[in-house]
């Protein structure tokens, strides 16, 4: 039970190797600040309607009848 060897387990995975920098040009980082602006726009509108209850609170409606 105690984890004296690997045998019949699971072998370590093996790790990838570093990704060299790409040179990233004036397009690619517009690209990126416009994502991480439409995350966060996005992010503090979900904080907003956090607060607030359900939409569409019509469910099924019932008539006065019994």
């Amino acid at each position: 039970m105690g984890g004296q060897n690997r045998a019949g387990g699971k072998a370590k995975p093996l790790k990838a190797p570093k990704k060299d920098k790409k040179d990233v040009d004036d397009d690619d980082a517009a690209f990126h600040e416009k994502q991480k602006a439409d995350a966060k726009a996005r992010a503090e509108m979900a904080t907003k309607a956090a607060g607030k209850g359900p939409l569409a609170t019509g469910g099924i409606k019932k008539s006065g009848k019994k």
